[in-house]
């Protein structure tokens, strides 16, 4: 399940909600984003 961000307010927006309307439930803002996981680097020897 991905979970998307209102970029306004700042809480998670499921994807059963995004199917119907794009815009956030709880300001209204039309700008939603999926935030990104942090990936660590290893360096090779």
């Amino acid at each position: 399940m991905v979970h998307y961000k209102c970029f306004s307010c700042g809480k998670k927006v499921s994807d059963e909600y995004t199917k119907k309307r794009v815009r956030c439930p709880y300001c209204g803002s039309k700008i939603l984003y999926k935030p990104r996981e942090i990936t660590t680097k290893v360096k090779a020897r």
